[in-house]
């Protein structure tokens, strides 16, 4: 199976509060051109409205897309569906349904409400579904639930915590796909401080995994990064 490495371009940072983070449509293809040049195997977007706030609308979402494909054709692209962009799970659901430029994937966070409506659209629409796992009880659920015959990949995101149990929680969600027989292709992604020993971690497992500026600004020696293509050199050479 091919380890990927995933760069997380933005997240839902704003340049104002670090000035490398891509956030217009010509940023994010320049961005990917960069990171796909230093070693990256696809790109994970937030994309946003003209003010700079994320969106899902199908107008913002096909010019990120379009922008990207048009400066590195054939590289994958993942977009965000995050219910905190569109709060109610109906409307959600509704504004997927509209996109008319399709990524060749989504991440669908399976604790959020809506999101087996939104997996299904996904799915419907053939948009891979990757539905990401915060939590040891998310993934319990997950496990047990009508989400998981949707997932085409599983994205074990164990954020907001301090590293030690950023690692447990990997852990125990690792080991629980394993004891329910999900045999999708799993992803590790960590956040902040965590960031570095949960990649450190996917890749002693030889598990794919994902970094950019959506989940940190700095290097492993902890100085900032100018720009997401350092970070993804990094991830090639951390251990």
């Amino acid at each position: 199976m091919t380890r990927l490495l995933v760069a997380a371009l933005n997240g839902g940072h704003s340049n104002v509060v670090y000035a490398s983070v891509p956030v217009t449509p010509a940023e994010l293809a320049g961005e990917t051109a960069r990171v796909v040049a230093a070693g990256a195997t696809e790109v994970h977007v937030h994309p946003r409205r003209g003010d700079g706030e994320e969106s899902l609308e199908p107008a913002d979402v096909a010019a990120a897309i379009e922008a990207i494909r048009a400066s590195v054709p054939g590289a994958p692209i993942s977009v965000t569906t995050g219910a905190w962009i569109e709060p109610d799970p109906h409307r959600r659901a509704v504004t997927i349904s509209r996109w008319r430029v399709l990524p060749n994937s989504a991440s669908v966070n399976a604790h959020e409400d809506g999101a087996l409506d939104v997996a299904r659209v996904l799915r419907d629409r053939g948009v891979a579904v990757e539905v990401g796992l915060f939590t040891i009880t998310a993934a319990e659920e997950f496990v047990r639930g009508p989400l998981r015959t949707l997932a085409a990949r599983i994205l074990i995101e164990p954020i907001d915590r301090p590293s030690m149990l950023a690692l447990y929680d990997a852990r125990s969600i690792l080991e629980l796909l394993d004891r329910h027989g999900v045999d999708q292709p799993r992803l590790l992604h960590g956040d902040g401080a965590n960031t570095w020993p949960v990649l450190r971690r996917a890749r002693q497992l030889g598990i794919s995994c994902r970094v950019g500026f959506e989940d940190t600004f700095h290097l492993p020696d902890g100085t900032p990064a100018p720009h997401n293509a350092a970070l993804i050199q990094a991830a090639q050479s951390a251990s």
